[in-house]
């Protein structure tokens, strides 16, 4: 998915195109980003139809990490609805149009059916589950995702979910910048169009961590 230029351009300056050869999995959380109703639904007010292109990958690797003894952390989108409004009214006010944003408000509430984890991911009773309210679950205020990896001596994150170039970059950038490892699950990730994906792929291993497919990141788990 990288384009030959950015490649050719990464490796002229850090002399390599991946950051890491290996992958310790007692360190390392799978981070899955707003795989859920509200936007893996056919016809959901946030559909992304892509994200459910990715259900097989991001199963299979969470499988693979849990068995190499890592975390799998589901993170899904809320935000309090009050009446006819939100607490985020700048996102809900200027970005949505008006004849989808109360069934986004509705979609998004806690508690919410656009709260649930899509049905044919592989949810297991060991892994960690949290909410965020804004874009990156990282930006201060959001989630407890920090307080979560600091707590559990976690360093390095692989971002899979959707959108790629939204929440999940989102995330990546403000995690780099927080001193953690990134890895952007490249089929892991989903986005509303090819292009939006590729884009986001290519500003983060330019400058915020490292893209690699399932297979990839497999591999450099193993002992």
């Amino acid at each position: 998915m990288i384009s030959q230029h950015i490649i050719d351009r990464v490796v002229a300056r850090r002399g390599q195109l991946h950051l890491f050869d290996s992958l310790d999995p007692a360190r390392t959380a799978m981070v899955v980003i707003d795989m859920q109703k509200t936007f893996c639904e056919p016809g959901a007010p946030a559909e992304v139809p892509a994200s459910r292109d990715i259900i097989e990958p991001i199963n299979r690797l969470a499988a693979g990490l849990r068995a190499a003894g890592g975390t799998v952390i589901w993170c899904t989108h809320a935000n309090v609805g009050v009446g006819a409004t939100s607490d985020w009214r700048n996102f809900f006010d200027h970005f949505v149009a008006d004849d989808v944003r109360s069934r986004t408000i509705e979609s998004l509430s806690p508690g919410g059916s656009g709260q649930e984890i899509w049905a044919e991911l592989d949810v297991q009773e060991t892994d960690l589950k949290l909410f965020k309210n804004r874009y990156s679950a990282l930006v201060p205020g959001s989630s407890q995702l920090e307080r979560m990896l600091r707590s559990l001596d976690l360093d390095t994150l692989l971002i899979c979910g959707t959108k790629t170039n939204v929440c999940c970059e989102s995330t990546a950038r403000d995690a780099m910048m927080m001193d953690f490892k990134v890895v952007m699950v490249s089929d892991g990730t989903a986005a509303l169009s090819d292009q939006e994906h590729r884009a986001s792929l290519e500003n983060i291993i330019q400058q915020f961590g490292d893209v690699l497919t399932v297979d990839e990141i497999l591999e450099r788990l193993k002992p």
